[in-house]
């Protein structure tokens, strides 16, 4: 399994791993979710953009945009369901199609939906990158993320507790859909 550091430069994104650096491909789109608030569902909170990579592996281009969150962070997961219903208490409980504790993305072990903690800054505006193999887009692998809810949490992940992480309130979801 591969884990990689990301440099977020303007134009494009930088990946380094062992001391080199290439390029991230972000021109193979091959699923997105638009992330609602969970309180008025006409409130966009972000969104995610996946796009598939020259080796398999699969990059998340994920934005969060939260005012009320400004100079915090909050907590990101995959979740079972992609229905958003109910405040998006109908994701239901974490992705977690390898039976993994709950941790820390890339401090194994964790959930392939464990996204973790993102950093807002003064406007509430953040943003992760994450390239895996431990996501696939086709039908039938276990690893599949299409119709997967993304929740936005309220609070921040102690990477601890199990099985989610005592991240607080849903306050964001959005389903991930193929392109």
């Amino acid at each position: 399994m591969k884990f990689f550091l990301f440099l977020l430069l303007p134009g494009f994104l930088l990946l380094s791993s062992c001391g080199s650096s290439s390029k991230i491909n972000t021109k193979n789109l091959i699923a997105s979710a638009q992330l609602q608030s969970t309180a008025n569902t006409g409130i966009n909170v972000g969104s995610a953009d996946f796009y598939l990579q020259k080796d398999g592996q699969i990059t998340m281009v994920m934005k969060i945009n939260i005012k009320e969150k400004a100079n915090g962070s909050v907590a990101v997961h995959f979740h079972e369901h992609g229905d958003c219903g109910n405040k998006g208490d109908n994701t239901h409980g974490h992705w977690n199609p390898t039976k993994e504790n709950h941790g820390q993305w890339g401090k194994p072990p964790f959930h392939s939906g464990d996204i973790g903690n993102i950093s807002l800054d003064k406007n509430g505006n953040g943003k992760v990158v994450i390239t895996t193999d431990r996501w696939s887009v086709k039908e039938g692998n276990i690893n599949n993320i299409i119709s997967r809810g993304i929740i936005v949490h309220g609070g921040i992940d102690d990477y601890k507790t199990q099985p989610t992480g005592n991240s607080g309130p849903r306050i964001g979801c959005g389903v991930i859909e193929k392109r």
